[in-house]
């Protein structure tokens, strides 16, 4: 029995072309005991293969974070098939304000220690013992308290290309790093001001606001669903929406747009742009920003010497990369020397 992906990203994009079907990019999260990981991620993926599901999902003892794409005539099915896992009735699904087709190309269902890698040891702490959620409407009022400290959990290259005014927005690359950083920034906050935190879908906030009642803050909250959630409910009720710029997103799209405002720039030029683009160069493949105009000068490279690879034969460059290992430019998103740092 088929338990993993054999067929190339190319390959499932040309299949997906002839279906012809309309697919939905979609996102869950939820924390479980979950006491045979491997068991439940082989039953997931046999099922989710036979409904055409692609995607990147995490299982791990904790729980269940899925990022993935499915046929939109499927939708019904699979909130069937949910239903049948006792830990995942009535679970909410993110349904992507931006869609594409092809969003994901491939069906992994991976086993990991964490859904979500935090460095955190939680048999220290109760982990259930969360921030209090708020919806759209209570986050933008509690917005408005000057006794309020808004904090982005999530990395550099995320809240680059979009975030709440205001907010505190950490450098760094990892969610590991941003937890001992941002609780040293607020930490003289622990009694006398409202800790709010948001991030992408909501599963970083929910080990955070607990970690941070943990160590001693009194008034957390946190955006119930993240801002793909928040997004969804400033539109069906008309809600004044208080993010500027577009939503990083960790599929093919890189990102969706809550509001026209582009806040961020060109890595090359330095001139407005928030699309992110991976360098052509596969033994680079740094993710940075880079507009229209320096997409064609540079061939879709983030540097002259990247350039200078992408035009050699496809042995050629398969022959400088032997006994090279993966360049750690790949997880340094956007940072490499000769890039423009952002504003």
């Amino acid at each position: 029995m088929q338990l993993y992906n054999k067929l190339s990203a190319k390959e499932r994009a040309v299949l997906i072309d002839d279906a012809g079907k309309k697919r939905l990019t979609i996102s869950f999260y939820q924390y479980a005991n979950i006491k045979d990981p491997q068991v439940f991620r082989d039953l997931l993926y046999v099922k989710w293969d036979s409904m055409e599901v692609l995607g990147r999902i995490y299982i791990a003892p904790e729980g269940i974070n899925a990022q993935f794409s499915l046929p939109a005539d499927q939708f019904s099915n699979f909130r069937d098939h949910l239903e049948t896992i006792s830990f995942l009735k009535d679970i909410r699904l993110n349904v992507a304000r931006e869609q594409d087709n092809k969003s994901f190309l491939k069906l992994k269902i991976k086993v990991k220690s964490k859904i979500v890698a935090d460095g955190l040891n939680d048999d220290s702490f109760d982990v259930t013992d969360i921030g209090t959620h708020l919806n759209a409407k209570d986050f933008n009022d509690i917005l408005d308290n000057p006794q309020t400290v808004l904090v982005d959990m999530r990395n550099h290259y995320e809240s680059e290309i979009g975030h709440f005014k205001n907010a505190i927005t950490p450098d760094v690359d990892t969610f590991r790093e941003s937890l001992p950083i941002i609780e040293e920034d607020i930490k003289a906050h622990k009694e006398d001001k409202n800790i709010v935190m948001y991030c992408t879908g909501g599963i970083r906030c929910e080990k955070a606001s607990a970690y941070f009642k943990h160590t001693g803050f009194k008034n957390v909250f946190q955006l119930e669903g993240g801002i793909i959630e928040y997004a969804r409910q400033i539109e069906a009720e008309g809600l004044e929406n208080k993010f500027m710029g577009k939503n990083f997103v960790f599929d093919e799209r890189r990102g969706e747009r809550i509001s026209d405002d582009v806040i961020s720039s060109c890595h090359q030029c330095g001139n407005a742009c928030d699309v992110h683009t991976n360098c052509l160069n596969v033994a680079c493949n740094l993710l940075f920003l880079q507009c229209e105009e320096c997409k064609s000068k540079n061939d879709n490279c983030c540097s002259s010497a990247c350039k200078e690879v992408t035009s050699l034969s496809f042995e050629e460059q398969k022959e400088l990369r032997k006994g090279t290992p993966n360049s750690n430019k790949i997880f340094n998103k956007g940072r490499k020397e000769g890039l423009k740092k952002p504003k």
